[in-house]
This record gives C-alpha cells, structure tokens and sequence, in this order.
C-alpha cells in the first residue's frame, strides 16, 4: 500500500512539474508606451520595469513581435555608436536594450528603441536566451 501511494505520489509530482515547465518556458515582455512601463511575465514570475520609448520626432512601432537577434553589447551606428547593452532585437534597428540615462526612465527619451536600467536588460536578455526566440513574445502598445 505504501509503494503504490508514493508511486502515486512520484506520478502527481512529475505530472505537475512538466506543466509548470512548459507554462514557465513561455515569457511575454508588455511594453505601455504610455506608461512608459515593461511587464515581464516568465514562468511563475512578474517583472514591472520603467522604459523610455521614443521622444517627440521618434516613433517606437507598436505590434506583436518575436526577438529576431540578440547582442550582449551592440554599438549604434546610426546615432554616433551609442552602446546599447544587451539588447533584444525585435523589428529591424528596434531593440529592448540597456541605458545609462536612468534618470530619464520613465518618460520618452530614445530614438525609438526601448530602453531601460542595465540590469533589467540583462535579465530580460537571459530569459529570451535561455527559453528562445520561439517562445519569447515582445507586445508594444499604445
């Protein structure tokens, strides 16, 4: 009787934990221009960040994307190589990457990419490393 209910047991344990890991591979980066916010949904897990989008004259493109290459550092060649760390590339030039202008996180202030602290890029770039570009979904809204 006892070996049948921890077998039970090891079954009901495995069974859920293959759920929680295929739940948990997916993650969803929500970018509210209008809040100038980025939430991070991963697995279990819910991460809300301040960004900066682009500022008067710039435009950040709204839509649903998939990461298409990723940097740890990548050097801008169109605006004067600014560094843009960890960056996530999503539609063309466009990235989530990191900044060192942190005091101007929170409002829009990029040439439309969407920028936020260094250390949340970085943990933005692990995660859509670590689970793929397949399972990683970029949502940027009004």
């Amino acid at each position: 009787m006892k070996k049948t209910v921890l077998m039970a047991a090891v079954f009901v344990a495995m069974l859920f934990g293959a759920a929680g890991q295929g739940w948990a591979a997916s993650l969803v980066a929500s970018i509210d221009v209008s809040s100038q916010t980025m939430t991070v949904r991963y697995g279990f897990s819910v991460y809300r960040w301040s960004v900066s989008t682009a500022r008067p004259g710039y435009f950040t493109p709204r839509g649903t994307y998939r990461p298409q290459r990723t940097a740890r550092m990548w050097y801008s060649r169109k605006y004067h190589m600014s560094p843009m760390p960890y960056s996530v590339f999503f539609r063309g030039g466009y990235a989530i990457h990191g900044t060192g202008a942190v005091r101007q996180l929170g409002r829009p202030a990029s040439h439309g990419c969407v920028r936020l602290h260094t250390a949340n890029a970085a943990a933005f770039y692990s995660m859509v490393r670590e689970v793929g570009f397949g399972n990683t979904r970029i949502v940027v809204t009004n």
